[in-house]
């Protein structure tokens, strides 16, 4: 082969493959596919949640509230174990994930009891929303920053945010697919949401098998240094970036708060009660605004290159809750599916930028703990939601009044944190890239 010939080669691989991609290594990979495994399992059951508590008998505030105890036990999972992920192994945290998420599922399969689901949801890894929850990011999240560059960090997490957007897109296509068959069949409503739940608890089970192939390069030794043996760096893993991480954590649950009142779960039932709209649209409406979503992340690495990665969050944040104001004030379903579309096309680019932000500005041994930290504020945001948008749901006249709320307080949320940050950049944005 020619020069010119390898040349043309190599630039094509560039394109399709970047570079930060294509040097990833093989415990990298693996993190990429428990992502995808994991994401399309939760949207797989965001679509159907609501439906499906709705269907076993329980009421409107009954399915809010189980939802809302799904997150609040994620809080106290999730803290005890990113916390003490860098000391206990955070591949053996992964694989207790992985059995919560697994026995979660299958209890809420076998039952239709109201204690026995508040009390699986709350001990197991339930997600509402199509969304993270558990200790999962947290953790891969500091493993991948651990075996990647500072200057190639943003760029990967953007592509680990569309392989999660691309799953849970996939996720709520099959499930909204799988129903419609099952529905041909003699599987009632009821039935044919039981078996994705069933699908939810096996997909658990089988994310804990690469969890378990994980090489010892993603762990960190964790050594308390100077003052970071005191009580609270000890059980909590943060020491010198208190300060920091308890402010984000604190503007991070104001945003989940917000985003509670509208998850997947609520947003598809929306759809159901203003327009009628059957559970296997709703699988096409949210594959296509999570796949929306997921490739918005890529140009949300390339703009934080120009412009930092906190005026990304907030430049890219602010026209989505916009529009998640506008689409119940639509008077029709094209035009509500449109705008939840374009806000999807936006809402998504501050994800990998905050997460690449919050693993900068922490030392490496407290990232697990700092990921853990922030994390559980967004989900202790996202807890109590719910259970308020359940009693709004439960009203006909209200129905649309979670969307107004979680707008307004979203927009509330990019301008706190842009004038908070606005000068505290990450340590790689330091320099000026060549131009």
């Amino acid at each position: 082969m020619t020069l010119a010939g390898r040349s043309s080669e190599s630039a094509s691989e560039t394109s399709v493959f970047p570079g930060a991609i294509r040097s990833l290594s093989p415990d990298g990979w693996l993190l990429f596919v428990t992502r995808f495994v994991r994401l399309f399992a939760y949207g797989l059951l965001s679509v159907i949640l609501v439906l499906y508590l709705t269907g076993l008998g329980l009421s409107e505030e009954q399915a809010g509230l189980i939802l809302t105890f799904t997150l609040v036990g994620d809080v106290i999972v999730s803290l005890y174990l990113t916390t003490r992920a860098d000391r206990l192994g955070r591949r053996r945290t992964l694989i207790i994930g992985s059995v919560l998420m697994a026995a979660a599922g299958l209890v809420f399969a076998c039952t239709r009891n109201l204690l026995f689901l508040i009390v699986a949801g709350t001990i197991g890894v339930i997600s509402p929303s199509g969304n993270e929850v558990g200790p999962f990011l947290s953790i891969e999240q500091a493993a991948l920053s651990h075996i990647v560059s500072s200057k190639a960090r943003t760029e990967v997490f953007a592509w680990y945010t569309l392989t999660g957007s691309l799953a849970t897109a996939s996720g709520a296509l099959c499930a909204g697919a799988l129903t419609q068959v099952l529905e041909h069949t003699s599987a009632t409503h009821i039935e044919s949401y039981r078996i994705i739940v069933f699908l939810y608890a096996v997909l658990g089970v089988a994310l804990a098998f690469p969890f378990m192939h994980l090489s010892p390069n993603v762990e960190v030794d964790w050594i308390p240094r100077g003052q970071a043996t005191s009580i609270a760096a000890t059980m909590f893993g943060i020491s010198k970036s208190r300060k920091i991480v308890l402010k984000l954590s604190s503007l991070f649950a104001l945003d989940s708060f917000a985003g509670g009142f509208v998850v997947q779960s609520f947003a598809a039932y929306w759809f159901y009660l203003r327009f009628g709209v059957k559970p296997a649209e709703l699988g096409a409406i949210f594959f296509w605004a999570n796949v929306f979503a997921g490739f918005s992340a890529l140009l949300a690495s390339r703009l934080a290159v120009r412009i930092g990665l906190v005026r990304t969050m907030v430049i890219t944040h602010l026209p989505s809750n916009i529009l998640l104001v506008l689409v119940p004030l639509m008077p029709n379903l094209s035009l509500a599916v449109l705008l939840l579309l374009l806000r999807f096309s936006v809402s998504q680019m501050d994800v990998p930028t905050r997460q690449s932000y919050t693993m900068a500005v922490v030392p490496s041994e407290e990232r697990s703990a700092a990921g853990g930290f922030t994390g559980v504020a967004r989900t202790t945001g996202a807890a109590i939601s719910p259970l308020l948008a359940g009693f709004l749901f439960a009203k006909p006249s209200l129905i649309n009044t979670p969307f107004f709320i979680a707008g307004t307080l979203k927009i509330v949320y990019d301008l706190l944190l842009y004038f908070s940050f606005r000068k505290f950049r990450a340590p790689e944005e330091h320099y000026r890239p060549s131009q």
